[in-house]
């Protein structure tokens, strides 16, 4: 039988977990003014992770709420709900004709995925909580064989909240 390869999620350091996804996050922050170092998202990351408050966090929390408001703006344009865009083939939206147009949807849709959920668990917890729909559905289905990364932390989340 192959091993796990989500098993360590459920047991690394949120500290490390939380800075890999700061770092996934890098360019599409950098977009709404914040800029951020190597260093930066393993320090944010441990102050989240200790509870302890970092100088770097409101302007954070100010360029996820625009990044994962984007992105549910994707999403809405193509009358799809963060839930449903996940259960929606790509091939099932509208708006493409060329094999180009199509990889350029299919692109737009698994960034937005990405950030809403990624950003949406960062909010969460920063304090913000006005995507906790969001990540709940996530954790929700951390038990699901088909979970992923995002679904095992939101659950990690939320049970150390």
């Amino acid at each position: 039988m192959p091993p796990n390869r989500l098993a360590a999620f459920h047991t690394a350091p949120l500290s490390e977990l939380l800075a890999v996804i700061l770092r996934q996050l890098r360019r599409p922050l950098t977009a709404y003014g914040f800029d951020l170092t190597e260093s930066m998202a393993a320090e944010i990351a441990a102050s989240i992770s200790s509870r302890q408050p970092h100088d770097q966090m409101p302007p954070l929390r100010e360029a996820l709420v625009h990044l994962v408001a984007e992105s549910l703006a994707v999403l809405d344009q193509w009358g799809l709900t963060f839930p449903s865009a996940l259960d929606t083939p790509i091939d099932a939206i509208p708006g493409w004709t060329t094999t180009a147009e199509f990889l350029a949807l299919a692109e737009a849709k698994s960034n937005a995925e990405l950030r809403i959920a990624l950003g949406a668990i960062l909010l969460y917890t920063l304090g913000d909580h006005r995507h906790a729909e969001i990540v709940q559905w996530l954790a929700d289905r951390a038990n699901d064989p088909a979970a992923d990364f995002d679904s095992i932390l939101a659950r990690r989340i939320l049970t150390s909240d």
